[in-house]
């Protein structure tokens, strides 16, 4: 097997530190590539720095071409993308080929906003003082951008890093993640063909420990951090004068309402047990929680844990697979241990709770205690957790009683309710009629508390990476 070479400022390097990814399913070798050497990664950043002025400087036209062919080279490519993704991950068929994609549409979002990214004019005369003057204020790179993506969506996570630093006109170096690297490493083939200028763009494969170095590093004032909500927050304390965004953990909650149906109840359970297993549950917005009003609660639960039953479990290179593993064994013996605790405090198992090398069955719980992990931090397993309520500000308090406030999801057919729900829930956003798990890749998404700071989706991002600069224009007719 080939080595896939990493990038530096554009072009392809390879070190002497083999790096074997190897899908977490069955051990099969995935693919090959080396760390970045010390001297490397300097050359990144230096190119980085160097080419800022330049980047910033592109014109639209540029900047959105090179998107756009991204764009298409990915569609072009999506089912060679989708079978790497598995093989890295271990991310069923079926939803590594929505990942692709979704990475389609995160750079062709891109291409559309760098066309559109323009000044607003203030006009400065509504003050005496002010006549014949107006303000152009444009927004600015804040400078090259650091890009630490997670694994669980090796490819899409990577493109909300590098599609608004491309579309803003702001160099970027990209950090995959160590397990899951071969996907950005094959985003690097495709930007490669593309008319950048030089040093706009490397992503390196590094230890975490070199990582560090990276956020401490002066040259690259913009920290893009996706991930755990330690390693989140130690990243923004270590680099106190550098804007960091966070996008970190959650324990998603779904309210189900009692004006719920049959109907409405069957779409309810078959979108929770799709949405707490996919990925096995390996996604922020994971539906880990669900407090369903009492008048619905006990018809609720037949229906989630038939829908897991239904669920296919195994081989994740088979279209048919619904849940395939956990990014590695410890993973899924963490997912193991807190679902025991749970049961050991005297929740009740519904359905899975077994375990089988990285592979985690299903599961659904109830009458779990509040204060057991499966119910107040983040399982990133394929997990469920059903609790009965009985009102709907008491699910409300409860969804808001956690330390993270991704999105959450209310399955409602009442529009006060809706826009209550909106209100009173401190959540970065609430999905009504469905799941917290959906998300379209050009709204903005991010989180409160320890769910992180800051908003991906391009647009939201784009403003992230930029600041205002003003240029007053004086003795002109407004």
């Amino acid at each position: 097997m080939t080595t896939t070479p990493y990038w530096i400022a554009g072009r392809p390097a390879t070190g002497t530190d083999v790096l074997e990814v190897r899908s977490p399913f069955d051990g099969a070798l995935a693919g090959r590539t080396t760390n970045a050497t010390a001297e490397d990664v300097e050359a990144a950043v230096s190119a980085a720095h160097d080419a800022r002025a330049a980047c910033a400087a592109t014109p639209a036209h540029v900047r959105a071409a090179a998107l756009d062919h991204v764009s298409h080279r990915l569609a072009e490519r999506a089912e060679e993308i989708a079978a790497l993704i598995t093989a890295e991950s271990g991310k069923p068929l079926k939803w590594a080929r929505s990942e692709a994609a979704r990475a389609v549409s995160t750079f062709r979002w891109g291409a559309e906003e760098a066309r559109r990214w323009s000044g607003t004019l203030q006009r400065l005369d509504t003050d005496p003082a002010a006549s014949g003057r107006m303000a152009l204020v444009r927004r600015a790179p804040r400078g090259p951008v650091l890009g630490i993506a997670p694994f669980n969506f090796p490819l899409n996570l990577v493109a909300h890093k590098v599609a608004p630093a491309i579309a803003v006109g702001a160099p970027i170096v990209l950090k995959p993640a160590p397990a899951t690297p071969l996907s950005a490493l094959l985003l690097g083939e495709i930007l490669a063909e593309t008319d950048l200028p030089a040093g706009s763009w490397s992503v390196l494969p590094v230890p975490n420990e070199v990582a560090a170095q990276l956020v401490r590093d002066p040259r690259l004032p913009v920290v893009s951090f996706t991930g755990s909500v330690p390693v989140g927050w130690s990243i923004r304390e270590s680099a106190p004068r550098k804007h960091v965004t966070l996008e970190l953990g959650g324990n998603a909650a779904a309210v189900v309402a009692p004006d719920q149906d049959d109907a409405a109840l069957d779409w309810a359970a078959t979108r929770i047990a799709t949405f707490a297993m996919y990925q096995a549950g390996q996604s922020c917005v994971s539906v880990q929680r669900v407090f369903a009003h009492r008048d619905i609660a006990a018809g609720l639960t037949d229906r989630v844990v038939e829908a897991v039953g239904k669920l296919v479990t195994g081989d994740p290179t088979d279209s048919a697979t619904d849940v395939g593993p956990l990014i590695d064994e410890q993973a899924a013996r963490r997912v193991e241990s807190w679902v025991d605790e749970a049961v050991a405090a005297g929740g009740r198992l519904l359905a899975g709770g077994t375990r089988d090398g990285a592979s985690y069955a299903p599961t659904v719980l109830a009458d779990v205690p509040a204060d057991v992990k499966v119910s107040c931090e983040e399982v990133f397993g394929p997990v469920v957790v059903l609790d009965t309520v009985d009102s709907l500000d008491e699910a409300f308090t409860r969804v808001n009683d956690s330390r993270f406030g991704l999105q959450a999801g209310v399955f409602t057919r009442d529009l006060q309710v809706a826009f209550r729900a909106a209100q009173v829930l401190d959540v970065g956003g609430v999905v009504i009629g469905d799941v917290p798990s959906f998300r379209a890749d050009q709204m903005p998404y991010g989180g409160v508390k320890d769910s992180g700071t800051g908003r991906e989706g391009v647009h939201a991002a784009m403003e992230d990476l930029t600041e205002e600069r003003v240029l007053v224009l004086t003795g002109i007719a407004v």
